[in-house]
């Protein structure tokens, strides 16, 4: 099962390991990045951190069975780098169906994004990305840690629109 899509721009980390993964009873990480999955020092430097018992796969877009995975009993959380990388993923039959929360960690800061939360940045794509996602069914959630209390897609929306109005 999936039991969380996670897009957050350092991929496998701290508070994945240490926050996400005992919360949700996670044994399979798997990282959905072209670039780790082209370079062997970065699948090293992420798979070389777990803890015993938690499996990772770093794989290419376009190269995973998300129905499989989903079909899976073991528990699993999807990685992605930018929310893009999730888009693509629905394109190759990601569904809420397969995997129903996505949570926005951190999405660092770049020309054209503002904040929406203290950890994610986004521009009015990402925005229209966002809630395309929740219109399609997905639980859509920007938070850290599961301790953060979660903001939905619609509050992302608004906190990017009040945004503008501060500039």
């Amino acid at each position: 099962m999936i039991a969380l899509v996670r897009v957050d721009n350092r991929l496998l980390h701290g508070q994945v390991l240490e926050a996400w993964v005992p919360r949700l009873k996670i044994t399979r990480l798997v990282v959905v990045d072209a670039d780790a999955a082209t370079s062997p020092l970065a699948r090293a430097a992420m798979t070389l951190c777990l803890p015993p018992g938690l499996a990772a796969d770093v794989v290419a877009p376009g190269q995973l069975d998300y129905a499989a995975l989903a079909a899976s009993e073991e528990p699993s959380m999807l990685l992605f780098r930018e929310l893009s990388g999730l888009a693509s993923a629905v394109a190759d039959g990601l569904t809420p169906a397969l995997a129903r929360t996505v949570n926005l960690g951190n999405v660092h800061y770049a020309p054209g994004r503002r904040p929406v939360t203290p950890s994610v940045f986004l521009s009015a794509e990402e925005v229209a990305t966002v809630l395309r996602l929740a219109a399609a069914g997905f639980e859509v959630e920007a938070r850290a840690v599961p301790s953060d209390p979660p903001a939905s897609a619609r509050e992302l929306a608004q906190n990017y629109d009040g945004g503008a109005e501060k500039r």
